[in-house]
């Protein structure tokens, strides 16, 4: 892929006009999808796609498109000319963009980890091996992708990198489930055995009685799953140096240090150890992390080549929404996770979260699969759906008790279009006087 990618770049260089710069994206996968259901291979496939995406400059003009590209070389140069006299006549029509900027200052690289995955046959087997008794709902997903960059200014840049998805879930009944997932770049049995054991812990009382609790304030557990809808949630516009520069960001008391978080929480972009490549689209490259939240208070944002621009900074990412979110551990051992929330809510999983009060920082969502009434230290019960309405000042600021030993590395299961290369690593977290409304 790496060669053909460069190959077919130097062909689309020779049609360029003096003046012109030309920047090419190349994005790329093959992948396993296995679609399980009532513990039963009910769909299997491969893809394998190419994309590339086009920027075409001069001087301040510039006009961009993408293609899926087929992997013949000759059909596809004739394809990527088209594209470039399309896009010469487009960027003659358009003005000058005040907030284009590129990387001029050639820094090539190359990053290619092993593929150290089994094959999927025998991953599968293992899965409906193990859930046979069970109604297994779930997609396992699994292969290598690939990104690249080439500009006619002469850089070069690549990665590739394998892992694997197994996102599924374990029913009851239609509306009881309990959910689970296990990601990585190379599959560990004894660690999936024990997801599983802990998925039949929670679907043995989850056939208890659900016991229905009334609005209030509670002490609840927020397992990394539960942490990482709300992270996620926040991220949509808390992080990026516009937002922040706009005044536009739902975390802008901290930013202005009217309020702080607790000083256990740290927060960066860690771009060394996620899954996303560490150059940008328009070739700039990441640092190893950006730190965002240090000590309870605001220690920085993400700065795309366009907010540089505009604001004269200086660019460390490539979208101003995270990639590699890290959330930093705490002292809390997991085996006390349930001593220590005592009487309470342990959440699982929570779904369709929002911003309600943004200028609070405020978070809403419902609790889902396999959320547990705790009484004395023991799971008892499962609890009837509720919704929280949180503000994350008072969640991860005084009312947080804390933060689990333990991360959970997370990658992103969106599939459309192409495989995500998102990811989070985050502790489980216990919070006192959680709101729970309705």
């Amino acid at each position: 892929m790496q060669s053909y990618f460069y190959d077919l770049f130097e062909r689309a260089s020779n049609n360029l006009h003096i003046n012109e710069v030309l920047l090419a994206n190349f994005s790329g996968e093959h992948s396993d999808f296995v679609r399980i259901n009532r513990s039963k291979i009910r769909q299997a496939g491969s893809v394998h796609q190419l994309e590339l995406s086009l920027e075409l400059i001069n001087a301040g003009q510039h006009a961009e498109t993408s293609a899926n590209i087929s992997g013949d070389i000759d059909s596809d140069t004739s394809l990527i000319n088209a594209i470039i006299t399309n896009l010469r006549e487009q960027y003659a029509l358009l003005p000058d963009d005040p907030f284009l900027m590129i990387n001029r200052i050639v820094r090539n690289s190359q990053t290619i980890e092993a593929d150290r995955l089994p094959n999927s046959s025998e991953v599968i087997r293992q899965i409906v091996e193990n859930a046979q008794d069970l109604d297994l709902v779930g997609l396992y997903t699994s292969g290598t992708v690939y990104r690249g960059f080439a500009n006619s200014l002469g850089q070069r840049n690549w990665y590739q990198k394998s892992s694997f998805n197994l996102d599924w879930s374990c029913f009851l009944s239609d509306n009881v489930a309990a959910k689970s997932d296990i990601t990585g770049f190379s599959w560990n049995a004894d660690n999936f055995s024990v997801k599983f054991d802990q998925m039949r812990d929670q679907l043995s009382i989850l056939g208890n009685t659900p016991k229905t609790i009334e609005p209030g304030q509670y002490r609840v557990y927020l397992a990394p799953t539960a942490l990482r809808e709300i992270l996620s949630t926040l991220a949509w516009r808390s992080f990026g140096a516009k937002a922040h520069k706009t005044r536009q960001t739902p975390l802008l008391k901290l930013a202005e240090q009217k309020l702080q978080l607790d000083k256990r929480v740290r927060l960066i972009e860690n771009n060394v150890d996620g899954i996303a490549p560490d150059f940008t689209a328009s070739g700039f490259f990441k640092p190893p992390q950006v730190d965002l939240i240090e000590h309870g208070k605001h220690a920085g944002y993400l700065i795309n080549s366009r907010s540089a621009k505009e604001y004269d900074l200086e660019v460390n990412a490539g979208s101003e929404y995270p990639l590699s979110l890290d959330l930093a551990a705490g002292d809390l051992n997991s085996s006390d996770i349930l001593r220590k929330l005592d009487s309470g809510i342990y959440i699982n999983n929570l779904w369709y979260s929002n911003f309600s009060d943004p200028n609070h920082c405020k978070i809403t969502g419902m609790t889902r699969y396999a959320c547990f009434w705790v009484e004395d230290g023991k799971l008892t019960a499962p609890i009837t759906p509720m919704r929280f309405d949180e503000s994350i000042y008072d969640m991860l600021g005084p009312n947080l008790l804390d933060l689990t030993q333990d991360t959970q590395w997370i990658l992103e299961t969106d599939t459309y279009e192409r495989r995500s290369v998102a990811s989070m690593r985050i502790p489980g977290v216990l919070v006192d006087r959680f709101n729970l409304t309705l």
